[in-house]
C-alpha cells in the first residue's frame, strides 16, 4: 500500500534524498521498521535533529511513521507512482554498496542483538522486517 496518495513533487523527493543524513535513516529503514532510539545510537545524533530529517522524509510521502506507547517506529513507504517508486529503489540499491551504509546496518544488527548493552536502547522495541508482501513490492521496484 502506498502512503501518499497526492501526486509527488520530483523537486521534493530529490531535495529530500539530497542530505546524507536522511539517506542513513532509508538505508537503516530498507526492508525493516525502526523505532527512532536506534537511529539516535547509530547515527551519533540528537533525537530532535533526527525527527527533523524523518518529518522531512514523512512530507516527502516516502517513510512512514508508527506510535506503540511512548516509542515511534519508522519505515519505508512504497509510493504510488512507479517512477518516484523506482527512483527510491535506485537510490536504496546504491546505499548497499556504500561503506559508511554497510557499518550503519553493522550497528544496527550488533545494538539489535544486544540493546541491553546500549543505556539509551534499554527497554525499545527491536526493529522488525517489514511484512514480507511489503518487502516483495519494495523489492520489485528495485529491480
Amino acid at each position: 500500500m502506498a502512503c501518499c496518495s497526492k501526486p509527488f513533487n520530483l523537486a521534493g523527493l530529490f531535495a529530500a534524498l539530497a542530505d546524507t543524513t536522511r539517506l542513513r535513516l532509508l538505508n537503516l529503514m530498507a526492508g525493516r521498521e525502526v523505532c527512532v532510539c536506534y537511529f539516535v545510537e547509530i547515527l551519533g545524533q540528537s533525537q530532535p535533529k533526527i525527527s527533523r530529517h524523518l518529518a522531512y522524509l514523512r512530507n516527502a510521502g516516502i517513510v512512514a511513521a508508527r506510535r506503540e506507547g511512548k516509542w515511534m517506529h519508522y519505515s519505508i513507504c512504497p509510493p504510488a507512482d512507479a517512477s518516484v517508486a523506482s527512483i527510491l529503489g535506485a537510490v536504496l540499491a546504491a546505499l548497499g554498496s556504500d561503506k559508511q551504509m554497510q557499518a550503519d546496518l553493522a550497528k544496527l544488527d550488533r545494538a539489535c542483538c544486544a540493546p541491553q548493552k546500549l543505556i539509551v536502547l534499554q527497554g525499545a522495541p527491536r526493529p522488525v522486517l517489514v511484512s514480507p508482501m511489503s518487502e516483495s513490492v519494495r523489492l520489485s521496484k528495485i529491480g
